[in-house]
């Protein structure tokens, strides 16, 4: 079962781990996103500690991360990053800005799936509309194959204990490929549930993190935690020397479900151009 690392100080108990040109739901990316795009699409989840600024800007505690899928504000994240908020706390993002330091936002949560470990967030401002720098990334529906190429992205505090809003938050670039699919519990007494396996491990605070097709540039998966079960795949699968504990990474599948019952739309990966016809 997979361990979900989330949070500098909570490690949660768990039995697995522009504006829109068209809005439809699964409208398509118009431009293909560049590694500096995709990374400003990432945002710490955190909670405000200090109701005033210091000089080094207010006091945060980090859970998580989450992702936009749309330029109205929302975003996905694994729905147990938001487990410490469900006693009316409120839920912050921190967003990169282009001529500041990140700034918290507000979060509402729209909604959770608890089964299927995955939840909806929206900005209470939306950093679309001002001089946020952020970037929306598309969702693919079509399952991962095994051995294909993935690059798990994820932003944290430099100090995870003592965290300020003025420093600006670290990226993490994971490349590797999917290992194997394997069921799990993701929710106590909810039925089994598919998760793919990583071959790269996962940190505290990776939660909510997208998983990305590197063909595609799409993202495929949400990252629940580490895989703390044995399991079918072979090291010899791996491309990797040794290979460490697996992460487990949900499909995106749980979370386009999600966002289609709440009517709320998403980017479809861009099509490949066409090749010319032969002569």
């Amino acid at each position: 079962m997979p361990q979900k690392p989330s949070g500098s100080i909570f490690w949660f108990p768990a039995f697995l781990g522009c504006y829109a040109c068209c809005l439809t739901l699964g409208a398509s990316l118009n431009e293909p996103a560049s590694d500096t795009s995709l990374t400003a699409a990432v945002c710490p989840i955190v909670y405000q500690l200090d109701q005033s600024p210091t000089p080094r800007g207010y006091r945060y505690s980090f859970f998580g991360n989450g992702f936009f899928i749309n330029e109205q504000g929302y975003l996905l994240t694994a729905a147990h990053v938001l487990e410490t908020f469900r006693d009316s706390g409120q839920p912050y993002i921190l967003v990169s800005r282009r001529n500041g330091p990140p700034k918290l936002l507000q979060a509402t949560v729209i909604a959770v799936d608890a089964e299927h470990d995955v939840a909806i967030l929206r900005a209470a401002i939306n950093p679309f509309n001002s001089s946020y720098k952020v970037f929306c990334l598309a969702l693919s529906s079509e399952p991962v194959s095994l051995g294909e190429p993935v690059l798990a992205l994820s932003v944290h505090p430099p100090r995870k204990q003592n965290a300020y809003t003025f420093e600006v938050p670290r990226e993490d670039h994971f490349v590797g490929e999917v290992l194997s699919y394997e069921s799990t519990q993701l929710e106590k007494s909810a039925p089994a549930e598919e998760v793919f396996l990583l071959s790269h491990p996962v940190n505290l605070g990776q939660s909510g993190s997208p998983v990305i097709s590197q063909s595609s540039q799409a993202v495929v998966g949400l990252v629940e935690g580490r895989w703390l079960r044995s399991s079918g795949f072979s090291t010899a699968k791996s491309s990797s020397k040794t290979t460490p504990t697996p992460g487990a990474a949900l499909p995106i599948r749980y979370a386009i479900a999600l966002l289609q019952r709440q009517s709320i739309y998403w980017h479809k990966p861009q099509l490949p151009a066409s090749s010319p016809p032969a002569h």
